[in-house]
């Protein structure tokens, strides 16, 4: 189900659709202005490439999506917002236009402008309630990357500032607070002199858009993607830090590297110059093609950088924790499996028959597993302290198939345990239905002796209650079987 919430987005474009996205698969019920009647077709085809390519960032299931509705008038899609984000052309008078239509209906919504060359103090100018406008300047494709610039004016009331800052990390974004207002933010001023740099090289016939690209995602690029400017720069100066790296290469600041201050004449010739390289370079792959390559791309450099809980990685894994703290409780410690886990069959667990894979149904049931040890006091705190459960030995029947977007509950049913030993059978189940069952016996080992001891007490006190429970339950019949035992 959705959390009820709305959010008003207006302009359908990429942006705007991007953000759509974001909202709707965060569980947010959206409604969407733009008179363009070309918009629910756009706004849909930027909402299937994020369904397939937001979940595969999550290692925990995605909200019930939110409700899509277009509306015919601004009044109608911002009426009932909790939030509204403005994503219309990059005309200041258009902008004052629609604002004052909001709010004539939404005076006291924190609206958010995707922006990203106006300040908020321009935004906010003749507005009937200035301290509810800011901007909110994401980067595309905002249904997967992570940053979001909220740059607020004198005007701003601070606590409608944090209130959106804290609604954007609640959707899995990184709100950057830029403590002044200037021309293009942050971001863009900088990507705006590389641009110009750029235009320079192609017209000044040292290098192609294809060869430009290539420098960028060969090299620096990928070291930008994790580290940025200066935390690169650090490591360039070796052992002595940023001090040697500025006094290796200040000097070169005199030099004439780059054109930064000098543009070069924006004429027709160097449009198509430019248009016509790049059409040689990505010409072959439509719009669609291309988004979807880059998705592919951003999601498996993201999540290897959450593997190593660095940069847009560390933003990932709060947003998971974010999930898992409002995941429904374990059921009550009686004569009943405990349902421990709740999952979601992602884009990534899913093999070339459309199916969840065999490591998958593996994956699932070590979620289930985990969650029971962190329940019974043998979570990671545990083991930090030198002692944990080792798997001895385990067992899979494979009962049903799980397809994408299916939504699984991991169940934990305890058939014995004493002071080193704990014998499992997992369930794996998409509603009613069983898709796979694990027997597990796991043995209490101390880390350090490398040899079986018991639990200590205070687990035992958790795990005995739930065995003795347990003992009233029937066994199931797939416990015990080995590889080839008749099913009957």
């Amino acid at each position: 189900m959705s959390n009820n919430r709305k959010a008003a987005i207006i302009g359908g474009g990429v942006i705007g659709g991007g953000w759509a996205a974001r909202f709707l698969l965060s569980g947010w019920n959206v409604s969407v202005f733009d008179p363009d009647p070309e918009a629910p077709r756009k706004v849909a085809e930027v909402l299937a490439n994020a369904r397939a390519a937001l979940p595969a960032l999550a290692d925990v299931p995605m909200p019930e999506e939110g409700t899509l509705t277009f509306e015919d008038s601004i009044h109608d899609a911002v009426e009932g917002a909790d939030y509204i984000q403005e994503s219309i052309s990059e005309r200041l008078d258009l902008k004052h236009r629609v604002y004052a239509q909001i709010q004539q209906s939404a005076p006291h919504v924190p609206m958010g402008s995707s922006t990203s060359g106006f300040k908020p103090s321009q935004l906010q100018e003749n507005a009937a309630n200035p301290a509810t406008i800011f901007v909110a300047h994401p980067f595309n494709p905002v249904y997967l990357l992570p940053l979001a610039e909220i740059v607020p004016s004198d005007k701003n009331d601070s606590g409608v500032i944090e209130n959106a800052k804290e609604i954007l990390r609640e959707i899995g974004m990184f709100p950057l607070h830029v403590r002044k207002e200037i021309d293009a933010h942050i971001a863009d001023r900088f990507l705006e002199a590389v641009w110009r740099e750029a235009l320079w090289l192609v017209k000044d016939g040292v290098a192609t858009t294809e060869e430009i690209d290539e420098a960028i995602r060969m090299g620096f690029g990928l070291r930008w993607g994790q580290m940025g400017l200066f935390e690169t720069y650090r490591i360039a100066g070796g052992e002595a830090g940023m001090k040697h790296f500025l006094d290796q290469f200040g000097p070169c600041l005199s030099w004439p590297w780059t054109r930064l201050m000098d543009v070069p004449e924006y004429n027709d010739e160097l449009v198509e110059l430019i248009a016509g390289q790049s059409d040689a370079q990505s010409g072959m792959h439509s719009i669609r093609d291309l988004e979807r390559i880059r998705d592919r791309n951003l999601i498996g450099f993201m999540r290897v950088l959450k593997d190593s809980n660095w940069g847009a990685g560390k933003v990932l894994l709060e947003h998971d924790a974010r999930r898992r703290a409002t995941a429904p409780d374990p059921t009550p410690e009686t004569a009943a499996p405990m349902v421990m886990a709740h999952m979601q069959v992602l884009p990534g667990w899913i093999d070339y028959n459309g199916h969840m894979t065999e490591s998958r149904y593996l994956f699932a049931s070590s979620e289930t597993c985990d969650a029971f040890l962190r329940h019974i006091g043998a979570g990671l705190d545990y083991v930090a302290g030198g002692h944990s459960y080792y798997t001895a030995e385990s067992h899979i029947l494979h009962a049903g198939e799980a397809k994408l977007g299916d939504r699984l509950t991991g169940s934990v049913q305890v058939l014995s345990a004493d002071e080193k030993r704990l014998h499992l059978f997992i369930r794996i189940q998409r509603g009613d239905t069983l898709v796979a069952s694990i027997e597990q016996m796991l043995l209490h080992v101390d880390m350090k002796a490398g040899k079986t001891c018991a639990a200590k007490p205070a687990v035992l006190d958790r795990l005995m209650p739930i065995a003795e429970a347990h003992k009233a339950l029937e066994r199931p019949a797939a416990a015990g079987r080995f590889v080839g035992a008749p099913r009957g």
